[in-house]
């Protein structure tokens, strides 16, 4: 007997049970990863802290810290970045599984497994991978929170510059400030125009890479 390729495939009640304990799963482990992400988050803004703290806790203090925690705050990101990766992995199957599965039955009552949907969902667990790249995931970090947290660390230390231990005079007194040993202000100023500039660069062009693949996407909240 021939089978019509257009009749409609339903669920049983235990099929319809473990998709939504797998629910539950890949909403757990999404919410598991996103509280790792608050935590790098948060390890930057104490370190960030506490570099203004002692880089203002007198006017002859050094702004150093400022420039020292930069390096962690970089570190923080690459960390988030990855951890976020994973982070996108869970939240792409938990909304695949809301687009296709729950709000069908909300709205209509009904599945379409026709459409092929769940096909997507098991090949992503037979062979899970990154939904994103790691220098996508890095940009999206930097736009959502290290963006300010750069913003603050930058005017934390260019005001330190001008204002500590007196009053800015001259453009060779910031210079001279600005340097650290044997490395001249206009050097250190140079890479750190550099750091700001590439953190920038990552964050707009992996921004409008999103925005492109969101425009070729079928499905706006699909998976990825």
């Amino acid at each position: 007997m021939d089978i019509d390729p257009t009749a409609r495939t339903r669920l049983d009640s235990a099929e319809m049970g473990v998709i939504a304990h797998l629910y539950r799963g890949e909403i757990y482990r999404s919410t598991l990863w996103r509280t790792r992400l608050d935590t790098t988050t948060n390890w930057s803004v104490v370190t960030l802290g506490v570099a203004l703290s002692i880089a203002y806790s007198s006017p002859q203090a050094s702004p150093l810290p400022l420039v020292l925690v930069g390096i962690l705050i970089f570190f923080f990101l690459m960390l988030e970045a990855r951890r976020y990766r994973y982070f996108n992995v869970w939240r792409a199957r938990c909304r695949w599984m809301e687009l296709h599965f729950l709000a069908p039955m909300l709205t209509e009552g009904d599945l379409h497994l026709e459409e092929g949907w769940q096909n997507r969902l098991a090949e992503d667990y037979r062979h899970p991978t990154y939904h994103v790249s790691f220098w996508t995931a890095v940009g999206r970090r930097i736009r959502r929170n290290y963006f300010w947290i750069l913003l603050i660390q930058t005017i934390a230390y260019l005001g330190k510059l001008m204002v500590h231990p007196v009053p800015l005079e001259s453009v060779g007194q910031f210079l001279e400030r600005a340097s650290i040993g044997p490395l001249p202000g206009w050097m250190v100023l140079g890479v750190g125009a550099l750091y700001c500039a590439a953190l920038g660069a990552i964050a707009l062009i992996s921004g409008r890479a999103d925005a492109q693949r969101a425009k070729m996407r079928q499905d706006p909240l699909g998976m990825g």
